[in-house]
């Protein structure tokens, strides 16, 4: 299980935007423009309730992947959460039936396109355009996500302008007494058709396979999954009720094209084309999100050596290519092979079964108390909304017949197949599962907490993380002569010793032990000894600059690595409070990301001072350096007593440099020509004071 590199890795190039269009885009198809004449046909114009009951279920579902795709922003989505949590075993079964369940789907989508054609060209041959489209996005997927986004833009906000227009025209010709039967409303048949239009809202989770090449996956995820949310509830309750009010039942009951049919009733023909254009892009939209989030499943089990190595491989765009072309391959046989119209609907119960999964996989999660677990967004009620999540999909699964239920037991087994003749033997790895064996004394795996660690790395800070006010406050030590390890651990427990009002010998059994044990990461030059504690407040760091270097000693059997391989020349001793894990490794999580940059270590010994020290550790947008030269904009501010100072609010002066020696700054001390100000802030406070001082970006 080894944390990717950057070349491995899928570009983050999905914005809120990108994301909200693939939710939104592969919901509002089937569930809007073909379903709707099938549910009244068995709910009467109750199935405006069976609309809304069933977004119920899709609830818990969404809060748990939005939980675990912040924690684990990874191609694969619920792949990568099953075979996290529960093992390699779960994972394949989730991985290849999800593969071959939005396929299938997407096949169906393509296909649906053809009873809107119809319309207007009866004997078109829908066979060939669905394999030329599956063909085109195809092509257009391996131009990179960031393109086949924004064409889902294109298309999605297409769609939702003709909505718009469906909406505002079709309510004046509302007939109310078309609703006279509501009051008659059946429990059974409300729920039958609440689980047949539920596979209407399954779109919305898809953007978790595309987690990983998401921009701040840890708020644009759950953002989008519940923006789009909003979206298709009300699509779906508009509109299911503006087609009951202009449309005979009789005639709605027998329709195909319901939303076609309520728009020529509506407007004419001009108005069944519109709609119609509008079921197309619908289609088209599911197509594209279909090929997009499927072709991530093959790419994720193939890195965790569960499918072929080829399917790893990525183009110039980092787009794994192989794995699109396998992924329409797959589409066109089904699309030739299989009556789409009547399979489809199969993999629904499939489905279904995954959302429970995904619910279970947050329990486990939690309850396995990895620290490196660490979701931006946290599931309320927990584990309630969890418990309801997992239950919920086997009651509509019961709704939805023998055939679909088998269907899924045909799946479950090929992915067991799979497993035990191709995988087993290639992987050494199980879930955090596992960790809740540890509490009872059994096995865990320690290479998940370390790919959670990585993960860390990678989604970086959040915003009221206080790294930047940690590293300015951070005290400095500055050793030019030969010393050892301990006696490094020494000086710098002495220090954080009066800063928290911790026993020194506390804090330096606290890193030796942590050394020791293999829990100190050490690379690159650098190490960061760390330790979490009662009874303190906040986060406390000692820098440690050691010009001529030492070598870390490590024994454990639970390290590969008995001693560092280079002399380590920094070292970050971090303590941080007990009760906020993610908050200490997030900060460590930081620091190893500056320490990764090759340049680091050269330009470590090279620094002259404090400040340059603490500079190389603030994150660029969060500080800025401002020297007081006279003939300046700055100018301003020589004399001035920093109580007295009107910076824009959230930013502080951290540092001053001042005739070579660093002064802490405080409420009395008066600034004063060629001062260095080093100072630190929110993005915005800190862009405010770059156009107001015109600093040059350093």
């Amino acid at each position: 299980m080894a944390i990717l590199d950057k070349k491995r890795q899928l570009k983050k190039e999905l914005s809120l935007l990108h994301i909200y269009s693939i939710a939104t885009g592969a919901t509002i198809a089937s569930g809007f423009f073909l379903l709707p004449g099938l549910a009244f046909s068995k709910a009467g114009s109750s199935m405006v309730f069976s609309y809304l009951i069933a977004v119920i279920p899709i609830i818990p579902a969404l809060y748990s992947n939005a939980e675990l795709s912040t924690a684990m922003p990874r191609a694969g989505g619920v792949y990568f959460f099953l075979d996290r949590s529960m093992g390699p075993l779960m994972g394949t079964i989730g991985g290849l039936g999800t593969w071959l369940a939005l396929a299938l789907k997407t096949s169906f989508a393509l296909v649906g396109i053809g009873a809107y054609l119809r319309i207007f060209f009866p004997n078109v041959s829908i066979l060939p355009i669905a394999v030329s489209f599956a063909v085109l996005f195809g092509l257009i997927n391996l131009f990179g996500a960031k393109k086949a986004g924004s064409f889902q833009i294109i298309l999605v906000a297409s769609i939702i302008f003709l909505l718009i227009w469906f909406v505002i025209s079709g309510f004046p010709k509302i007939d109310i007494t078309h609703f006279y039967d509501i009051v008659n409303i059946e429990y059974n048949s409300v729920m039958a058709t609440a689980g047949l239009v539920y596979v209407s809202y399954v779109g919305l989770s898809k953007i978790a396979s595309v987690s990983e090449e998401v921009k701040n996956p840890e708020k644009n995820l759950p953002r989008a999954m519940f923006l789009a949310l909003a979206t298709v509830v009300v699509v779906y309750t508009i509109g299911t009720i503006i087609m009951i009010g202009v449309i005979p039942g009789q005639d709605l009951a027998k329709s195909l094209t319901p939303v076609a049919t309520a728009a020529e009733k509506i407007s004419g023909p001009v108005g069944s084309v519109i709609m119609t254009v509008a079921a197309i892009f619908a289609f088209l939209s599911v197509a594209n999100v279909g090929i997009m989030s499927s072709s991530r499943y093959p790419l994720a089990m193939s890195r965790d050596h569960l499918m072929s190595p080829v399917f790893r491989s990525l183009n110039k765009n980092q787009i794994p290519q192989n794995a699109i072309y396998v992924t329409v391959s797959v589409i066109i046989l089904i699309l030739l092979l299989f009556d789409i119209p009547k399979i489809a609907k199969l993999a629904g119960a499939f489905q279904l079964i995954l959302f429970a999964l995904c619910s279970l996989a947050v329990i486990v999660m939690r309850e396995s108390k990895i620290d490196s677990y660490d979701p931006g967004y946290r599931s309320p009620l927990y584990p309630w909304m969890q418990i309801f999540g997992i239950i919920t999909p086997f009651w509509l699964i019961a709704e939805m017949g023998w055939l679909t239920i088998l269907f899924s037991l045909g799946l479950l087994v090929l992915g067991t197949v799979w497993y035990f003749y191709y995988a087993k033997d290639k992987v050494i790895r199980d879930g955090a599962i596992y960790h809740i064996f540890a509490r009872l004394g059994e096995l865990r795996f320690e290479g998940l907490d370390a790919e959670l660690r990585g993960i860390l790395k990678e989604k970086g800070l959040r915003e009221q993380d206080p790294f930047d006010a940690v590293v300015a406050s951070a005290q400095i030590i500055d050793i030019n002569k030969e010393i050892n390890f301990p006696d490094i651990v020494d000086h710098a427990s002495k220090k954080l010793s009066r800063l928290l009002d911790i026993e020194v010998e506390t804090l330096k059994k606290g890193f030796m032990d942590g050394t020791h044990v293999g829990a100190t990461p050490v690379s690159n030059g650098a190490a960061l000894p760390h330790l979490r504690l009662l009874n303190i407040k906040h986060s406390e760091m000692v820098i440690v600059r050691v010009k001529k270097g030492v070598f870390v000693e490590i024994n454990s059997e639970i390290s590969d690595v008995h001693a560092s391989s280079e002399k380590i020349n920094a070292f970050f001793f971090l303590v941080s409070p007990e009760d906020n894990p993610g908050q200490h490794l997030r900060i460590l999580a930081q620091i190893a990301s500056h320490v990764d940059n090759p340049k680091f270590i050269r330009n470590w010994l090279e620094a002259e001072n404090e400040q340059d020290l603490k500079e190389m550790l603030l994150r660029d947008d969060r500080f800025t350096r401002l020297i007081l030269r006279p003939d300046t904009k700055a100018e301003e501010l020589i004399g001035v007593m920093i109580s007295q100072l009107n910076l824009p609010e959230g930013c502080l002066i951290a540092l001053i440099h001042r005739q070579g020696e660093i002064i802490v700054p405080k409420g009395n001390i008066q600034l004063q020509k060629n001062d260095r100000l080093t100072i630190i802030g929110y993005p915005a406070g800190i862009q405010e004071l770059y156009k107001k001082y015109e600093i040059t970006h350093q």
